[in-house]
């Protein structure tokens, strides 16, 4: 009788497990899906591209900032020194290509004929005074020293006239055209010189891309920075997004555009969202996520786009999101 007895209770307690276990995956199964993600608030670091010594801060932490509003500013006097260098070095590389362009002036080219003709001038009186004592010195009434000063002074004529001839010429065919092209390039080089001068002294003044809130100011007034140094930690205020994991079991109730209810334990209202991306890789659940059930299993990750946040959804915090399984 005993034994009959503990038979009938050992079925009794697999049946009742049987049962329990089904209504619990029922349940689990086809019941609303809920959710355990984190708040991720985009955060972006503020810096300047230029270095230098920051003049003025005009933000603190905590304060709310618009796209456009200027932050910081940096020394700006070395780059307004540097923009007038290369705006002068513009104007210098501009003259040097209209000089050439025009070629030369008439006043140049009849000046270089004056020099021609005296040149030949000389040369024409040198000839006679050459011919002169070279007849004397057949008949022995000079020396041979002044026919051979008088034959230099001809040499040395010939070659001004030639000198004169090309310098003309040169005036009259104008500068090369290879010149020319050098100058063009050294004009666009300082331009672009100029044109980066110009931006450098833009940087000089830091603005927020876009609406957020300061988390931190790195530095001070006075402050000497590098390039890419912080200066200010931002968290952009819209869209906030909510990261969660789902399990593959549950991975086709949850695809993108999927409307969902958002609550945290600290506010007294919850949250719309749509799921707006799921990642196509699995992995393991990260031991921020506190669930019971999937600690240890392969997820998948959701982005949940926030419709209506506000201030009180901050970095990081825990929520629970819920959806019918429809």
């Amino acid at each position: 009788m005993v034994k009959k007895t503990l038979i009938a209770l050992v079925l009794i307690a697999v049946i009742s497990a049987a049962v329990y276990g089904w209504y619990r995956n029922q349940n689990s199964d086809n019941g609303p899906l809920t959710l355990y993600g984190n708040v991720d608030i985009r955060e972006l670091s503020l810096a300047f591209r230029q270095g230098g010594r920051i003049t003025s801060l005009a933000a603190d932490e905590g304060d709310q900032v618009e796209a456009g509003q200027l932050v910081a500013e940096l020394d700006p006097e070395p780059f307004r020194n540097a923009l007038r260098a290369s705006e002068a070095r513009v104007m210098q590389a501009r003259a040097m290509l209209a000089k050439l362009e025009s070629g030369s002036r008439p006043q140049e080219i009849e000046q270089a004929r004056e020099i021609e003709l005296q040149a030949e001038a000389v040369l024409a009186n040198r000839q006679r005074e050459f011919t002169r004592l070279r007849e004397l010195a057949k008949a022995g009434a000079t020396s041979q020293q002044s026919l051979d000063s008088a034959r230099y002074a001809l040499d040395e004529a010939r070659a001004r006239v030639a000198a004169a001839k090309a310098t003309l010429s040169l005036l009259e065919e104008g500068p090369r055209q290879q010149d020319i092209e050098a100058a063009r390039a050294q004009l666009a080089m300082a331009e672009a010189e100029a044109a980066q001068t110009k931006t450098a002294l833009s940087d000089t003044r830091l603005v927020v891309p876009d609406d957020g809130t300061v988390l931190s100011r790195v530095v001070e007034p006075g402050a000497m920075v590098q390039p890419g140094s912080p200066v200010f930690s931002l968290s952009l205020g819209d869209p906030v997004y909510v990261r969660a994991y789902v399990s593959e079991p549950r991975l086709g109730e949850v695809p993108p555009g999927t409307s969902v209810t958002i609550t945290t334990d600290s506010a007294d209202r919850s949250y719309s969202g749509k799921i707006g991306f799921v990642s196509p890789r699995a992995e393991f659940t990260p031991k921020s996520v506190q669930t019971e059930e999937l600690r240890t299993e392969l997820v998948y990750r959701l982005r949940i786009v926030v419709q209506d946040s506000d201030e009180r959804l901050l970095q990081g915090m825990p929520v629970t999101i819920t959806l019918d399984a429809s």
